[in-house]
């Protein structure tokens, strides 16, 4: 059982050593191992809120650019309703002055036509007195010849006339 049983010599000199390796670890080996985590730890803090101010940044351009597409939409919208509107007035000016145009052309073929027909009504007029008198001026001619001829062709007369009244 001395292998369970340390003695007291062995416990002295384990504890100077243990006590030497304590003193040269904190001279030389545990401040550079503290300073290094701190660093470290620095290092993965200063990392973690760079982090959070990109992630923070990254929601603010991305609540920027919602907004700016609601506004470029909203912007498209209007763009594209006054052109409607405009294309619109554009039509219905367009539809006014066809409509007028149109009237216009027809009351003016009204007109043409009108005064064509007055123009032929009044030239058949005039040549159906032409005939009237030439046919008139031949059957006088004619007629008028003997007495006999006359005298009937005057009660011929009296009795259309008669007759109309």
């Amino acid at each position: 059982m001395s292998l369970l049983t340390p003695s007291p010599g062995l416990i002295f000199w384990m504890l100077v050593v243990f006590l030497v390796l304590v003193f040269i670890l904190s001279k030389y080996a545990w401040g550079p191992i503290i300073n290094g985590l701190k660093e470290r730890e620095n290092e993965i803090q200063g990392a973690l809120d760079m982090a959070k101010k990109t992630k923070e940044e990254m929601a603010r351009l991305k609540s920027d650019n919602e907004k700016l597409i609601i506004e470029a939409n909203a912007a498209r919208d209007r763009i594209i309703k006054e052109a409607k509107e405009a294309a619109d007035r554009l039509v219905e000016s367009a539809k006014e002055k066809a409509t007028a145009e149109g009237n216009r052309i027809i009351e003016s073929a009204r007109e043409a036509i009108r005064s064509e027909q007055a123009a032929a009504v009044a030239q058949i007029k005039k040549e159906v007195a032409t005939l009237s008198i030439d046919i008139a001026e031949k059957v006088l001619r004619r007629e008028l010849n003997d007495k006999s001829a006359q005298e009937q062709l005057v009660a011929d007369l009296v009795k259309d006339s008669v007759k109309l009244n």
